[in-house]
């Protein structure tokens, strides 16, 4: 990007329209038989506490039809969800055709912090990453076009923002003391990504890489990623399935 926080602003803010066009056509094509009744958007934010996947969903989806967009957040397991395999609470949330899904963390917590704290073992570990190149080729196959994206910060500018919510009493409910906890393991969560970033990267949902320590570079660059797969699909407003002339003179004024 050739420009700094206003320019993007700017180009952001030009995107509003093209994509709510695209998302209706979309929308509309599930909505009729054809060749675009199934598809579907799902965009997959991971990344480290701080890295912004809240900043992207209210920058990005904020420029969406909210009608048309499906936001799922995943947190530990509940018990009900522990009784299944992993990808249960995932099947689940998949969006529905015509729609924008987008999974604030994901499937790829359970080869993450479950990696680097041990709650599966290793030969489990292992199962999951095929497991998840199958679910995500399935996907591909039934229409999904899957967006993955890994917010790279660094240490240092995760330190400034956990600072910044301290200094500030009005981010404190957003501060949480075990984020200090985790960041002991920040070799431990790196080596992890490199691992899923390398096993799941695949020609049917590869995984992109977003520097993410500029708040105003990651929301345009995700928002570009999202303006680019709408485009293409190809996406067609859908052929009428009545008689369109037809359907005119029944509403045109009559004599009496």
């Amino acid at each position: 990007f050739d420009g700094g926080t206003g320019k993007a602003a700017k180009a952001l803010a030009s995107l509003a329209g093209p994509l709510s066009d695209l998302q209706e056509r979309l929308f509309a094509g599930s909505r009729v038989d054809g060749p675009g009744a199934g598809r579907r958007v799902l965009l997959v934010l991971q990344g480290m506490d701080t890295s912004g996947k809240g900043g992207v969903v209210r920058h990005c989806a904020g420029l969406l039809d909210p009608q048309g967009v499906h936001i799922k957040s995943f947190k530990a397991p509940t018990d009900e969800e522990r009784a299944h395999d992993f990808l249960w609470r995932i099947e689940t949330a998949v969006p529905d055709a015509g729609m924008v899904g987008i999974f604030d963390r994901s499937h790829y917590e359970d080869v993450l912090i479950a990696r680097v704290h041990e709650f599966a073992p290793a030969d489990e570990i292992e199962r999951r990453y095929g497991a998840i190149n199958d679910f995500e080729s399935r996907l591909s196959a039934d229409g999904v076009t899957v967006i993955k994206c890994f917010l790279h910060i660094s240490l240092d500018k995760q330190r400034e923002r956990l600072l910044e919510r301290l200094d500030d009493p009005a981010k404190h409910w957003k501060f949480n003391p075990h984020d200090i906890d985790e960041r002991a393991f920040w070799d431990d969560y790196t080596r992890a990504y490199e691992i899923a970033l390398e096993r799941c990267n695949t020609d049917s949902a590869p995984w992109h890489v977003i520097p993410s320590d500029r708040k105003w570079y990651r929301n345009w660059l995700i928002t570009m990623l999202l303006h680019e797969h709408l485009q293409a699909l190809d996406l067609q407003w859908p052929t009428a399935t009545y008689d369109v002339a037809a359907q005119r003179l029944r509403l045109a004024p009559s004599d009496g």
